[in-house]
């Protein structure tokens, strides 16, 4: 089993990250938009798409399947609409421009709709809704990814965990972020099991053979099972449809692996939607205000202290980490040692 070893203040894990990234050919540009993104994803515990997949990214650079040195374009659509190619680069660069085009776009004409196509995994998409919505707009953002949920009566998977990402002003400090994959569990986390040699839920995944498994590597070999049956297939097939076959990106099980497969760029597609609270009432905090608060005044079952909505557990555990050092793993330790050499 994987144990917790050490543990590293932030800026110093920062300044270990970014210049790992500036090694492998990023700009200081780039290594600090994607250092960011990775230490976000440990301080809210996501520790699936944190550094956990650092070695992965360096990898698929030296294997010339992540662009270092992309040339983005952004075709610009209308005041509204931008379609951007992301020339294979790493994917948290594609997100950042995407994220902020969008958010420009929704500012000057009340709504920003931008596709990106050539990309790679860009981590949380949660991270990128909080970034629009500290604008005081609305959000949903979609992306598809490898295959790993079998469509709905099939063995052979195909779709991928594809999140589902909306956010939105609560008129508090706290932003209302809902970012779920349609799986019954992040492969993230199946991955990080993997690794440390850890069991996973039971109901969350099948072998290659179709019979139910809690063996995280029997899991990353079988298949995925979604949320709510053939629903959350549905969702993720429509994922699959929005961020792929709209925006020119791969799709229908055609997203490559980023571990295991280094035969070309993944060519993952997203899409990022961004809107004014205000285009058809003026008192939209006040309502979304009473919205949270109604839902929160309803009884509750027994055990439960609060009702919280999405974003406020995230919240809390990013204000938490923030004020402690992160911890890294012997696995961690070793791919950060190797890394830097």
């Amino acid at each position: 089993m994987d144990e917790l070893i050490d543990t590293m203040n932030t800026g110093q894990l920062k300044n270990i990250i970014k210049t790992i990234l500036i090694k492998h050919d990023l700009s200081n540009e780039h290594a600090k938009i994607s250092t960011d993104a990775l230490i976000n994803a440990e301080l809210v515990g996501a520790y699936g798409h944190g550094l956990a997949r650092l070695k992965m990214y360096c990898d698929r650079i030296k294997k010339k399947v992540i662009n270092p040195k992309p040339k983005i374009k952004i075709k610009k659509i209308s005041n509204s609409i931008s379609h951007i190619d992301a020339d294979d680069s790493i994917g948290f660069v594609a997100a950042d421009i995407a994220i902020k085009t969008a958010i420009k776009n929704a500012q000057k004409t009340g709504i920003g709709l931008v596709a990106v196509k050539n990309s790679g995994h860009y981590g949380l998409s949660g991270y990128y809704a909080e970034q629009a919505v500290k604008k005081k707009l609305v959000t949903m953002i979609y992306t598809n990814a490898p295959p790993a949920v079998a469509p709905h009566g099939s063995l052979k998977s195909l779709f991928g965990t594809n999140p589902i990402c909306f956010g939105t002003p609560t008129g508090s400090k706290i932003p209302f972020i809902l970012d779920t994959s349609i799986s019954m569990i992040n492969r993230g986390k199946i991955r990080v099991a993997a690794r440390d040699n850890k069991k996973i839920p039971e109901g969350v995944a099948l072998d290659k053979y179709g019979k139910p498994t809690t063996d995280a590597k029997k899991a990353l070999l079988g298949v995925q099972l979604p949320i709510a049956g053939f629903r959350g297939s549905g969702l993720a097939w429509m994922v699959d449809i929005l961020s792929g076959v709209l925006t020119g990106g791969n799709h229908s099980g055609r997203v490559k692996d980023p571990f295991d497969d280094f035969s070309g760029p993944q060519n993952i597609g997203h899409l990022f939607i961004t809107f004014k609270t205000n285009l058809f009432v003026k008192d939209y905090n006040n309502r979304i205000k009473e919205n949270i608060k109604r839902i929160k005044k309803l009884p509750k079952i027994k055990g439960v202290k609060e009702i919280v909505y999405p974003g406020q557990n995230k919240y809390k555990r990013l204000k938490m980490n923030s004020k402690n050092n992160i911890k890294i793993s012997n696995s961690i330790k070793k791919d950060l040692e190797f890394l830097k050499n």
